[in-house]
């Protein structure tokens, strides 16, 4: 059960995660050491499961930005699922959902062009509905 600190680890590291063990203890209030072995207790725990960083695609070049709803026509969606895993450039999330459809795609992607010739190769696998961000 995770105490009242571990919350503020968690939150403290989710806007930070390079933060070092003696700022984090200083911001919780615990030494530098009993911090990392908190730190520690809830990697070991499973509760940390990774740490990672955020892209600003857009500044990468992948300046559009979709969500595709996937309606697959079966229930075997292994070929869809092989056809997404060679696509991993322009995917950010793949979520199974309930719903309109059986996944949402979160995707970005540096060109129309590319975009078309993505949604050729996923039709290929599933039916789709596209959604374009306009703002965020």
């Amino acid at each position: 059960m995770l105490d009242h600190t571990d919350m503020k680890i968690l939150d403290e590291l989710s806007r930070n995660s390079r933060i070092t063990m003696k700022e984090l203890g200083e911001k919780i209030h615990l030494t530098g050491p009993a911090t990392s072995a908190r730190v520690a207790k809830l990697e070991d725990s499973g509760v940390i499961e990774g740490y990672t960083i955020k892209v600003n695609r857009v500044k990468f070049g992948c300046f559009i930005h979709a969500f595709i709803t996937i309606i697959t026509e079966s229930i075997f969606h292994q070929p869809y699922l092989s056809f997404i895993k060679t696509q991993e450039e322009y995917l950010i999330n793949n979520y199974k959902i309930s719903g309109d459809g059986c996944y949402i795609l979160e995707c970005r992607f540096p060109s129309t062009e590319l975009m078309n010739q993505f949604l050729e190769g996923l039709n290929k696998h599933a039916n789709y509905k596209l959604s374009i961000v306009i703002n965020k």
